[in-house]
Parts: C-alpha cells; structure tokens; sequence
C-alpha cells in the first residue's frame, strides 16, 4: 500500500558555496494559521493553554516558547510555528479548545516554503528584493513583517541579529530561490550598506 510521502518544496535544490550568506531551506517545521480575536479574553486563554505562550498582540512581533513560535501576521490572525512532526496534534488540541469560540486553527505546513539565511549581511541580501529598510533600528530580532519580495508576497521573520526567514507560497519557492542565489553571490555586495564596517 502507498503511503504519502513529503516533499519540502526547494527538496531538488542545493545551496552553492558561490554566496556571501549562506542560504538554505528550512523544512522540517510545520505551521498553524490560527485566527481569533485578541480582544476575546476566552479565546487567548485557550490558545495560551494549548501553545504555552501568550500570542503577541502588538503588530509586527513574535512570541516562542521553547519550539512553538507564535508570529503577529494581523489583529485577528497568527501563524503558529513549531515541529513539523507536532503541527496536526498541536492543530487538533487548538481545535478542541476553541470549539466553542469564535476562531480557527488550521494546519497549513504545506502552504509555505521557509528560506533562511544567515550571515552578517542578510538584511543586504533581502533590501535587494524589497522595499525595507532593514538598515532601521526598529527591525529588532524578533520582528515579523509582511512584504513584497522580488515581486511576490512574502513575510520575513527576523530571528537573531545576522538570522532571517523569508515565508513563501510554495509555488514561489523555486522563483525565490533563484532570487536570493543571484542577489547573495559573491562580488555583488554593496559597499554602503555594510554593516560590519560602522
């Protein structure tokens, strides 16, 4: 008998030693599109039951708890991450406590391709594609932005200093990749914007 088998989206790619950051895929993390309203005191109380966490209720912020990672995407919606493998049981729990709520907890892990680079200068690598400027000292660890990158719809996550993730439709992985590849090879940095330097 046959057996679903995944496949990460960018499964085909290798990364290239040819780029100033290093750029790879992160696939083994699964993703929840929860949504509810923050201003519903019943609804925060069960979705911090179920993720150990207190989903951030200011724009453009993150929350973790150990795995469990809860990214502001609107004032009514969150995109949980957490362990691929703990993605449906982490939905299902949701489910079960907000089955008298208005709110929604959908698995969504194959909706989204996840890019991460790491290296001194990945806001470089990402203002090449975007209209950021990730130069700003507002974009601090731990903030999430919605954007447009290198002309498709994208959110970046700012996980450490020198540490990004870029969220892409899956069906854009291929093109975004390409994208960064080129934007990050080596001889195209920009001597302006570099960070190391100041």
């Amino acid at each position: 008998m046959l057996e679903a088998r995944f496949e990460s989206a960018l499964a085909h790619r290798e990364a290239t030693p040819n780029t100033y950051v290093s750029i790879r895929e992160i696939s083994e993390r699964g993703m929840i599109d929860l949504r509810g309203l923050a201003s519903d005191r019943k609804f925060m109380a069960a979705a911090k039951a179920v993720l150990s966490l207190d989903l951030p209720k200011q724009p453009r912020t993150s929350a973790t708890w150990g795995d469990v990672k809860a990214l502001w995407l609107s004032p009514d919606q969150w995109l949980i991450t957490c362990a691929r493998a703990k993605a449906q049981s982490i939905a299902d729990e949701l489910a079960a406590a907000l089955s008298d709520i208005h709110a929604l907890g959908v698995n969504v892990s194959d909706m989204r391709a996840i890019i991460r680079l790491e290296g001194m200068r990945v806001r470089e690598v990402v203002m090449k594609g975007s209209t950021l400027d990730l130069t700003n000292e507002s974009y601090m660890p731990g903030t999430v932005r919605r954007m447009r990158f290198a002309e498709v719809a994208a959110l970046l996550h700012i996980v450490e200093e020198n540490t990004v993730d870029i969220y892409v439709f899956r069906s854009y992985a291929d093109y975004c990749w390409d994208f960064l590849l080129k934007a990050a090879r080596k001889g195209s940095e920009v001597a302006a914007l570099n960070r190391t330097s100041s």
